[in-house]
């Protein structure tokens, strides 16, 4: 494939500046170095569209994806004639002689959740008038929305009549209505196909779309059309899978209700019926690579719905250079370009070794010789393999290691991210002679909290306090200061209730700590001032719609909640609630688009606490660009700005930087210095801490999409997938007849990075650039 066929001006210019002119793939794909610039990308060619066609038919995502998109797009419009937008036009080709006009665009929304209120901030066609509508400057009445209260139902009903609980059973298409509530509801399923069908007519009576801007979702799907989907398929009201609910789940306040809502959705045929449509997918991040390298790749198929776009000419995918960091032509430019690597060795054998499921010890010279990766490394030779097997055997050595009379800063973007990062190490490091800790959890984690799990905290506790079970509401000076004391008794109580068995004492046990919380969080003075606050909270929680932000107030109260948790977790090893602290950086807000670090409210309370602690080794979250929530990397850059502040006055020669992954994403064991032996023991013991400790959280109420359960779950697989990597390299017998127990009884590995400060400040200047970059 030529890489510059019928590309624009744009996208020639942007094609120039990757450095990527091979293109092996299925159709046109440019790579950009970072998400801001992807935005800035995607803007310029829209207003490229805009200015060749006024009066197009547009189709735009929603979400946080196309985040720069519209800043961008805001941006240039709003800017038009000044000096920056006109040098920015004349470097990437656009004409700059007429102001591009968005009000004459028809614009067509992709999708919705059905049912739900247009009025919901969590709605998309909330999204659309706020965004696109609103922030571009469109005509409302050029638009094509879908509102679900604007579906006509039987008899002229609501939505909130035909389906009370919000579920609709599409199985009443095929079967007959079992009751006349049923046989209402089915007539309805039926009209909301028939609005669907008109949906799709009025697109196509327009010509269809013009200008189609859309992401990819985890099971590689575009707009809500599912692996799985025809490529013929139209507007329809359609179930999801559970990769899309997942991700859903954070709109919708939980798991819960995604499982049970439908989608509106336009088909892939809709998105593909003007043969001259320019349909763009943009994808972000590392955890974005296996979607792009399917929907690129793969041949056409209803596998990877993406690969529909394969027909059209002006079909393309803007990504960031990480997204296409798996396909063949990214995966040859990492072997070819720059310095070979010993890293490089490493990842060409253990992946020779994994793709063709054959142990090391097995390989000859031949097998490498004969790969295409392996084939490369200089100086290839029977021992080549050997040297690959004692590099990881020492790495699996420094992870055995238990280290002593060290000060150790464990951190954490969110409650439970040091456990599934690297629970099996601390376990260890914890019975080190000398050894200190503290675990600083650096945001309030509120967004993780369902509104339903903080009703069900608080109408336990307005019980215990109603039936007299909360017996320190009776001491003289708790609404004064006793609030304050003896939170390790709360800790301590709730514990002994999980090792005796008793549930209603430990759900009296969380009662204590919240109480105790909302005394400090709203200054309540009395028992009745109390009781008066938890109705009231509850009152706005069953007035609030799923999914809703909550006030300040409640977010406070449901991050509290998380840090009670995260300080019973490490109570199982003795550590005491003054050991564990919890900064709550005020950018974490819950906000669609949030905040980034400020110096001053962000960074300097990560810094006092380095100066307090002077710790020997701080270990962090270490995700690769756009792989997980955006705080894992919010959080990095801040830490990472104060350890840079703290160099200057302090000589950091001697301090440690562990980079740990968890669910999110993992290294490749190439990546990694330390690998961590995993005994049944720490796996079982991962588990059980979570599920008593993590009660928020038990129900996975917003899972990771790649498994429908609880993220210790998810961890224990990683692990356990990871040993069966090494083991492919080192064969299983290292292990069941090696000298050492704990290696003998080794059931899964942790994989973790170590740097010293250079190295640490470096990696996240480089993660910096390929998030936020220099876009101007």
């Amino acid at each position: 494939m030529k890489t510059n066929t019928n590309f624009t001006r744009v996208e020639k210019k942007f094609q120039s500046l990757s450095g990527h002119s091979k293109m092996g793939t299925k159709m046109p794909y440019i790579a950009v170095d970072n998400f801001p610039r992807l935005g800035m990308f995607a803007a310029l060619r829209f207003i490229e569209w805009v200015l060749e066609n006024p009066q197009g038919v547009i189709s735009l995502p929603t979400g946080k994806t196309p985040e720069h998109f519209i800043k961008w797009t805001q941006h240039i419009i709003h800017d038009w004639g000044s000096l920056e937008i006109n040098n920015l036009c004349d470097e990437y080709g656009i004409n700059k002689s007429k102001k591009p006009n968005l009000s004459h665009l028809k614009f067509v929304q992709i999708d919705e959740f059905y049912p739900i209120s247009s009025q919901q901030q969590n709605s998309f066609a909330w999204y659309v008038k706020e965004f696109y509508i609103k922030g571009f400057g469109l005509n409302p009445e050029n638009a094509l929305l879908i509102n679900a209260e604007q579906i006509p139902l039987v008899e002229g009903a609501r939505f909130q009549e035909i389906f009370p609980d919000l579920k609709v059973d599409l199985s009443l298409r095929y079967r007959e209505a079992k009751t006349a509530f049923e046989k209402k509801q089915q007539e309805s399923i039926l009209l909301i196909d028939n609005w669907c069908s008109e949906y799709e007519q009025k697109i196509r009576d327009l010509g269809g779309i013009g200008f189609f801007l859309g992401g990819i979702g985890p099971d590689g799907h575009i707009a809500f059309n599912t692996r799985g989907s025809d490529h013929y398929s139209t507007t329809r009201l359609t179930e999801t899978n559970f990769e899309t609910q997942a991700v859903a789940a954070g709109d919708l306040g939980g798991i819960e209700i995604s499982r049970n809502r439908l989608v509106i959705t336009i088909g892939l045929q809709t998105i593909t019926f003007n043969p001259d449509a320019v349909a763009i997918i943009i994808a972000a991040g590392e955890a974005k690579a296996d979607v792009v390298k399917n929907a690129l790749e793969r041949k056409a198929s209803n596998e990877y719905p993406a690969t529909v776009l394969h027909k059209l000419k002006n079909g393309r995918f803007y990504v960031t250079k990480s997204a296409a960091s798996k396909l063949d032509d990214f995966i040859e430019a990492y072997f070819q370009d720059g310095e070979w690597s010993f890293e490089k060795t490493e990842r060409a054998i253990i992946d020779l070794c994994v793709k063709n499921n054959i142990y090391g010890h097995h390989l000859k010279l031949r097998d490498l010789q004969e790969d295409r990766w392996c084939s490369m490394i200089p100086s290839l030779s029977e021992s080549t393999v050997a040297e690959v097997i004692e590099s990881v055997k020492r790495k699996i050595e420094k992870g055995r290691e238990v280290l002593t009379n060290q000060n150790y800063y464990h951190t954490g973007p969110h409650h439970d991210d040091i456990m599934l990062g690297l629970f099996p190490h601390i376990s260890h490091e914890l019975r080190g002679v000398g050894n200190s800790f503290t675990f600083s959890v650096l945001t309030s984690g509120f967004t993780a909290v369902t509104n339903q799990f903080i009703r069900s905290i608080l109408r336990d506790a307005k019980a215990f306090i109603q039936d007299g079970q909360i017996q320190m509401l009776k001491y003289a000076d708790f609404f004064q200061t006793g609030h304050l004391l003896k939170r390790d008794k709360d800790v301590y109580h709730y514990l002994n209730k999980v090792a005796s068995g008793e549930p209603i004492e430990r759900t009296r046990g969380v009662s204590h700590r919240v109480v105790r919380d909302m005394v400090e969080l709203y200054s309540i003075k009395s028992v009745n001032e109390l009781i008066d606050k938890i109705d009231s909270i509850l009152t706005i929680l069953d007035n609030s719609y799923d999914g809703q932000k909550n006030p300040v107030d409640i977010q406070n109260l449901k991050g509290r909640i998380r840090e009670f948790e995260e300080e019973l977790v490490w109570a199982h090893f003795g550590v005491q609630v003054k050991n564990i602290k919890h900064l709550r950086l005020k950018f974490y807000t819950g906000d669609i688009f949030t905040e980034q670090p400020e110096r001053s409210r962000d960074v300097i309370p990560i810094l006092e606490e380095l100066r307090r602690t002077k710790p020997t080794i701080v270990s962090l979250a270490l995700d690769p660009e756009g792989s997980g929530p955006d705080t894992h990397y919010k959080v990095l850059q801040a830490i990472a700005d104060a350890v840079r502040l703290w160099s200057d006055e302090a000589d950091l020669s001697h301090l440690k930087i562990y980079g740990y992954r968890n669910v999110w994403y993992r290294f490749h064991p190439a990546e990694a210095e330390v690998i961590v032996p995993v005994s049944l023991n720490s796996l079982s013991s991962l588990d059980n801490a979570f599920t008593n400790c993590y009660l928020s959280q038990v129900d996975a109420s917003f899972p990771s999409y790649m498994l429908d359960g609880r993220f210790s779950q998810l961890a224990q697989r990683i692990w356990i997938e990871q040993l069966k990597q090494i083991q492919l390299l080192l064969g299983k017998n290292y292990f069941y007849e090696n000298d050492r127990p704990r290696l003998r009884g080794c059931h899964g590995l942790v994989f973790f990075k170590e740097m010293d400060v250079k190295t640490f400040l470096s990696q996240a200047r480089e993660l910096a650039k390929s998030v936020e970059g220099d876009v101007k």
